[in-house]
């Protein structure tokens, strides 16, 4: 979903190997050059994760920008990112647009108004927080079929 350079997923797909994990499309994956992982990841990591049981979102689906949504939650909650952080990205790369997040967007206009408005920056911060806990717990949506 546009979250980690493709070099960086060619050295997950290292680090999952030494973790343990094969197959022969994941080691197709690891054998990329940096030169080559923009090009070719794309077209490696769909495969891979189908080998190793794990779901491939097409990137602009619906479940890509839950999913990816889901997993910026989680890293604000480990403390990867601020509220702010988290609401600034949700917002920059969903606007109002996905129902899930809609909220998180929301926060951000929030924060944008804290002066002219009776809130704290901490009152905002555990509103982001609490809707962080509930998207990282809402239920996962079934993954959109592809036509290949």
């Amino acid at each position: 979903m546009g979250e980690i350079p493709a070099a960086d997923v060619v050295t997950g797909a290292c680090d999952a190997l030494i973790a343990g994990l094969d197959s022969p499309a994941l080691r197709m994956l690891a054998a990329c050059t940096r030169a080559e992982a923009d090009y070719d990841v794309p077209d490696l990591l769909p495969p891979a994760l189908d080998e190793l049981g794990l779901t491939f979102h097409p990137a602009g689906s619906v479940a890509g920008q839950e999913a990816a949504a889901r997993a910026l939650a989680a890293r604000m909650l480990a403390g990867e990112l601020t509220p702010r952080e988290l609401v600034f990205r949700i917002h920059q790369r969903f606007g109002h647009e996905l129902p899930l997040v809609e909220g998180l967007a929301n926060l951000d206009d929030e924060y944008d108004v804290l002066e002219y408005g009776g809130r704290t920056s901490a009152q905002v911060d555990a509103d982001v927080v609490a809707q962080a806990l509930r998207l990282t717990r809402h239920p996962r949506v079934a993954p959109e079929s592809t036509v290949h």
